[in-house]
């Protein structure tokens, strides 16, 4: 990734509006993220849009130094007006140039800017998926941070990076499949996940 930055905007609106349209009786159904209700995939959008935020603004802290894996997330009963200010302000933060230089830190790993944004744009691309499949919603990515989640996957597959236990193996999907399926399978999801049959990873 010879130039790292793209606007994360486009991509938080997607997902802010795939959000939105959740009901209430959809935030028990499952997802294709192990021991994830919807409920669950919500509040962890919710948390890493706040962790991505001020690693963004090199605020470190609490936020940026916690593990994602540590909990189980869970929304609380403002969700659904915190979630898209915060996606909002993600968006804002990382068009500022200082946000892809230097480093920062994430997740608790300390990492490059330009890395903490690949990392940003990668999880709001597939978590995005995951909801719009777990709630049976038409998912059309910003295209060019589906381009930059399908390379950042790549170069971890290739790598033989699994990202700590984030991803899970690999998914075949035919080279002529759309950029989406490709992505999603090196994520380690099935594209052909349909809720309640717990395909995936």
């Amino acid at each position: 990734m010879t130039d790292p930055t793209i606007d994360l905007g486009p991509q938080t609106l997607v997902v802010a509006r795939l959000a939105e349209a959740v009901t209430d009786e959809q935030l028990s159904a499952p997802t294709p993220c192990p021991e994830m209700a919807v409920r669950n995939l919500l509040g962890h959008l919710l948390g890493l849009s706040v962790a991505f935020r001020d690693a963004a603004r090199k605020e470190l802290g609490p936020t940026t130094d916690t593990d994602p894996g540590s909990t189980v997330p869970d929304v609380g009963p403002g969700w659904r007006e915190e979630l898209p200010k915060v996606l909002d302000e993600l968006g804002e933060v990382w068009r500022a140039p200082d946000a892809w230089t230097g480093m920062t830190r994430a997740g608790g790993v300390d990492l490059p800017g330009a890395v903490a944004g690949a990392v940003a744009v990668d999880e709001l691309v597939i978590h995005a998926w995951d909801l719009a499949v777990a709630t049976g919603q038409p998912y059309t990515p910003d295209p060019a941070a589906l381009r930059m989640s399908h390379d950042f996957l790549r170069a971890a597959a290739d790598a033989g990076d699994r990202g700590g236990g984030i991803f899970g193996p690999v998914v075949p999907v035919p080279d002529e499949a759309p950029l989406l399926d490709r992505a999603v399978g090196l994520s380690g999801r099935d594209p052909g996940w349909k809720q309640g049959l717990r395909q995936g990873a």
